[in-house]
């Protein structure tokens, strides 16, 4: 995910250049990138009047625990890519460029070569679904034993209403049958 774009630097504003990607992805356990799927996609480099934007659509998938059955799960993951890198070097005199103002800002490295895993991996944490779901008719665990509710059913009973809290249920009855929420009145 590395591309040489000394050429691209030295081109006119508004040149470009596009790539398919089609590569696997490096897991980063600490920010719950595990097991990640290849990353496949296009990406499209445009020359700017201040360094190379780079855009594209990029789709993988990644490795997680069902949040209602508890099962391991590979979730679909999809998201559009859209940033600006920065040159450290001017490709024409080899001396550095002053920093961008954004101390966050992606840059070029000093041998021209632009690497696009950081901004992939922020983009992929920001799509990752905030509860993996093993399919969407997951019936999860039975609350009362903790079978999986999608190998077998149980013989649990639903819980019966503590009674200390009966009152806020006739509450709620009432509630409902009030003439405000009926819409009359």
């Amino acid at each position: 995910m590395e591309f040489n774009v000394a050429q691209l630097l030295k081109q006119h504003v508004g040149a470009t250049r596009e790539y398919d990607l089609d590569a696997e992805f490096e897991s980063d356990e600490s920010v719950g990138l595990v097991n990640v799927g290849r990353i496949v996609g296009h990406v499209q480099f445009l020359r700017t009047d201040r360094g190379i934007l780079v855009r594209g659509t990029l789709h993988s998938s990644a490795e997680g625990t069902c949040s209602r059955c508890l099962a391991p799960c590979r979730c679909p993951v999809e998201f559009r890519l859209e940033e600006e890198y920065f040159p450290t070097v001017d490709v024409f005199t080899g001396l550095p460029v002053p920093a961008p103002e954004d101390e966050t800002a992606l840059t070029i490295d000093n041998n021209h070569v632009l690497d696009l895993r950081e901004a992939i991996r922020q983009y992929m944490i920001v799509a990752l679904p905030m509860q993996f779901v093993c399919r969407t008719d997951c019936r999860g665990l039975c609350p009362q034993c903790g079978q999986n509710l999608n190998e077998t059913t149980c013989n649990c009973q639903a819980p019966s209403i503590d009674p200390r809290l009966a009152v806020l249920g006739k509450l709620l009855l009432k509630e409902e049958e009030s003439p405000e929420k009926k819409g009359v009145g």
